[in-house]
């Protein structure tokens, strides 16, 4: 099975470099990246392993994704305008 890549670096590869300065300097930020990470990861497993879980367990966790980017990527795109 091929499960699609959601990491962050590979999900906005153009802001590649503002990732990496928010990971750093950014408390809240990184908090959250590790979140995201963690997530996709125990996502990732279930998916690949097949892992026993719920459809609504597994959709739980990916709407907690989705929301995630969204809130890291408002990170990305205010420390770019900053700039």
């Amino acid at each position: 099975m091929n499960i699609e890549k959601h990491d962050l670096v590979h999900e906005f590869p153009d802001h590649q470099h503002t990732i990496r300065h928010l990971k750093m300097h950014d408390r809240h930020f990184a908090k959250l990246f590790e979140r995201y990470n963690n997530l996709d990861a125990d996502i990732r497993k279930l998916e690949e392993n097949g892992q026993p879980t719920t459809d609504q367990v597994l959709h739980d966790m990916k709407n907690e994704r989705v929301q995630l980017k969204d809130d890291l990527f408002c990170f990305i795109r205010e420390a770019e305008t900053a700039q």
